[in-house]
């Protein structure tokens, strides 16, 4: 009988190890029951009340089953439609129903890296983007959105990165954490750049429909096939804990890739969800702009105390639903600012949750009653108030 083979050391893949917690995750576990929260990234709304009707009546119906792989066409029918003004032509062939937003951007890094290619990811951005490379034996180049800039890229900065085996880059407007968006022109600079050098975009715009003061913006054009969108209906339905998103891609070969890679990700997705979701993009079209109306004079007066405390200085963000404030306390970093607010009974996130680039940044999150934010801000100011005169004092 031949010798067993020598256990590998480690036991586990090198990809598992790589990644670690993000820490938006870190703080929300330290929180507890009384804390205020400026951390959770999902509206404090629930979803329209036609799609929970809904929803009820078609797992009453019966429909409760696996249905197709690529999800349920009238609802695709339904998505590619509301995107034919960005793109005309577009079908239930484009898009492919995922178990969320995250799901879809996975599917995405999926089809396009292999090991040693590398993506272009946003600095500071969502934390997944960079993993999602990881997982499939590809690296991140983490591309600075600073706030001199408004948080858009500079094409030079870009440029600096690119090299042959370059296979995406990542871009999400309006963006987490920093409620950045960006012009028509910036937009088409971007895509120019990645025509230069035949990336692929994938476009997170999960945050299309809560945007404030100009027009949402998608790299979704007549003129560049090479486009993944990622979307989900978390943030504009309010619909975070229902777990449903797609891609929608004019990219022919790349949809049928999708469609058959989402298969061994999740199967399908929820049945009875899927028509629920159509019913309410049927019958509650305006949701997205009731939340937003709440979600505005939540960013004004939130944007306006902030740049009122010494030593903070704050974008007033274009869309999405969160504020990303540099804060100056004696040189004091953002993951002691976050941990003494914490300690003062209020959530929010440190810039670093969201990579290098946030350093000297915090998340707040405007996802709480109007109430809560004059109180957690209250706390915020008393909080670097106190850090101010304790560095002071040391110094």
């Amino acid at each position: 009988m031949p010798a067993p083979s020598p256990r590998r050391s480690p036991d586990f893949s090198a990809r598992s190890l790589a990644i670690g917690p993000t820490g938006i995750r870190k703080m929300f576990d330290l929180a507890t029951a009384e804390t205020l929260q400026f951390g959770l990234g999902e509206p404090d709304f629930q979803p329209p009340a036609v799609a929970v009707e809904a929803f009820h009546k078609a797992m009453v119906d019966g429909y409760n089953k696996y249905t197709t792989q690529a999800g349920y066409p009238p609802l695709r029918e339904a998505i590619a439609a509301s995107w034919a003004a960005y793109r005309p032509g577009l079908d239930s062939s484009h898009v492919c129903i995922t178990m969320s937003g995250t799901n879809a951007l996975l599917d995405c890094a999926m089809i396009l890296v292999d090991p040693g290619d590398n993506v272009l990811v946003p600095d500071p951005g969502f934390p997944l983007y960079g993993p999602h490379a990881t997982i499939f034996g590809g690296t991140e180049r983490a591309y600075a959105c600073d706030f001199a800039h408004e948080f858009v890229p500079q094409i030079e900065t870009l440029e600096a990165l690119v090299d042959a085996r370059t296979r995406a880059i990542v871009v999400n407007f309006p963006s987490n954490p920093t409620g950045a968006t960006l012009t028509v022109a910036q937009r088409d600079e971007l895509i120019a750049f990645a025509r230069r050098h035949d990336l692929w975009i994938i476009s997170d715009e999960v945050y299309d429909r809560i945007i404030y003061d100009r027009p949402h913006v998608s790299f979704l054009t007549p003129d560049y096939d090479k486009v993944l969108m990622v979307n989900s209906f978390s943030k504009t339905l309010a619909m975070t804990g229902w777990r449903i998103g797609y891609v929608l891609s004019p990219h022919a070969e790349a949809m049928q890739l999708i469609m058959k890679l989402q298969y061994y990700v999740t199967a399908c997705s929820n049945d009875a969800m899927q028509r629920a979701v159509l019913v309410a993009l049927e019958h509650a079209s305006d949701y997205p702009t009731q939340m937003v109306a709440a979600f505005r004079a939540r960013r004004d007066v939130m944007v306006r105390r902030l740049n009122a405390m010494p030593g903070v200085s704050c974008h007033k963000p274009e869309g999405a639903f969160y504020v990303f404030p540099k804060v100056d306390v004696g040189g004091l970093g953002c993951e002691d600012i976050a941990m003494a607010i914490l300690a003062d009974g209020v959530l929010c996130s440190p810039g670093t949750a969201f990579g290098f680039a946030g350093h000297g940044h915090l998340r707040l999150a405007y996802t709480t009653s109007m109430a809560n934010i004059e109180r957690g801000l209250d706390v915020i100011e008393a909080t670097l108030a106190r850090l101010t005169e304790s560095v002071a004092t040391v110094i």
